[in-house]
């Protein structure tokens, strides 16, 4: 008899619904998340089964756990599964049911699994992003103080505007802060030149593919090495989407629409998906207009219409349409006349 079972995946404990072909309950259990060797031998012993589970963010040692036994792991797309989220009854156990139910009816959005390379990317890039958002925190900081005695400067951050900064008569408690916030920027700043070294180093591991796809990309004027990593980590296999359409819709940068008696009315984008594949787009896409005059003429003619910025949020989706086409194509940029 095949089984179809729904796991509602938290941090400290599993809940579990198992269903047969004719959408019955056959049994429910519940587990703490500790007890892995219960989990693996409960599941050992189901026969032959389906499981899902939502794509959160601590689903991978759980799917690790099980894949052995199951004849087939699902992961479901938590943002297409509104059906939990927006239900007016919600418990662990209703979560777990509806799961196992839409397994059964074959109605489960299934979500992409990355590849254990595509995970370590995606984790050493995300926290090169982390560790630059702190170090523009503290320098926002920095200046702020400055500003209270209208001190600060477009070079605070070299050698010599570090030495004016020195020099200057604060209160003690805006020195003490100021000296302290100097420390952390120094600090993160370190820690963001490891980043820098591991992404490095993990770039030189590379298989070929990979190697071919960043020269590709790098083909492109204003697209560099943070870009290129944020792309490849963020999109895992963008040929997975099959269509620019998907791929925008993903990267949050599809506009909305809203239509009702027959009139269609166009909203901004969704920003939806990946939020740090949205900032790198439009940092590359004004490197990109400044760089290169076909698209800047581009840029100049969206500007007229519509403003600068929903021009250069134009620009960083036509960018990313661009460099799914060459990864595709397998051919470089060929920059117009």
């Amino acid at each position: 008899m095949q089984k179809f079972i729904g796991v509602d995946l938290h941090k400290k404990t599993i809940v579990i619904c198992v269903v047969n072909q004719a959408y019955r309950v056959l049994e429910r259990r519940r587990f703490a998340c500790g007890e892995t060797e219960a989990i693996a031998a409960w599941f050992a012993g189901q026969g032959s089964f389906e499981v899902v589970v939502e794509a959160t963010a601590n689903y991978e040692w759980f799917v690790q756990l099980v894949e052995g036994h199951a004849r087939r792991v699902v992961l479901a797309h938590p943002g297409k599964l509104r059906v939990i989220a927006e239900s007016t009854r919600k418990n662990d156990q209703i979560d777990a049911h509806v799961l196992a139910d839409f397994l059964a009816r074959g109605m489960i959005p299934a979500a992409y699994r990355p590849t254990p390379r595509q995970r370590e990317h995606r984790r050493l890039v995300r926290h090169r992003y982390q560790m630059q958002g702190r170090i523009t925190s503290l320098k926002c900081r920095i200046r702020h103080i400055l500003s209270d005695y209208n001190a600060d400067r477009r070079d605070v951050f070299t050698r010599e505007g570090r030495a004016y900064a020195a020099g200057l008569k604060l209160l003690a408690a805006d020195r003490f802060v100021l000296e302290e916030l100097w420390l952390s920027l120094e600090h993160y700043e370190q820690r963001l030149a490891a980043a820098d070294k591991a992404l490095r180093e993990f770039a030189r591991r590379d298989p070929p593919a990979e190697k071919r796809t960043r020269r590709l990309l790098n083909s492109i004027s204003g697209v560099g090495v943070v870009t290129s990593d944020v792309f490849l980590a963020e999109t895992a296999d963008v040929r997975r989407f099959g269509s620019q359409k998907k791929l925008t819709a993903y990267a949050g940068l599809a506009p909305g629409q809203r239509e009702s008696a027959g009139k269609r009315k166009d909203l901004g984008i969704t920003h939806r998906g990946s939020r740090l594949l949205r900032w790198v787009l439009v940092q590359a896409a004004w490197q990109l207009v400044r760089r290169d005059g076909h698209w800047q003429r581009i840029f100049e003619a969206l500007v007229k219409r519509r403003g600068k910025k929903k021009a250069i949020v134009a620009v960083a989706r036509r960018l990313l349409c661009l460099m799914m086409a060459l990864v595709v194509s397998d051919r470089p940029y060929q920059q117009a006349a």
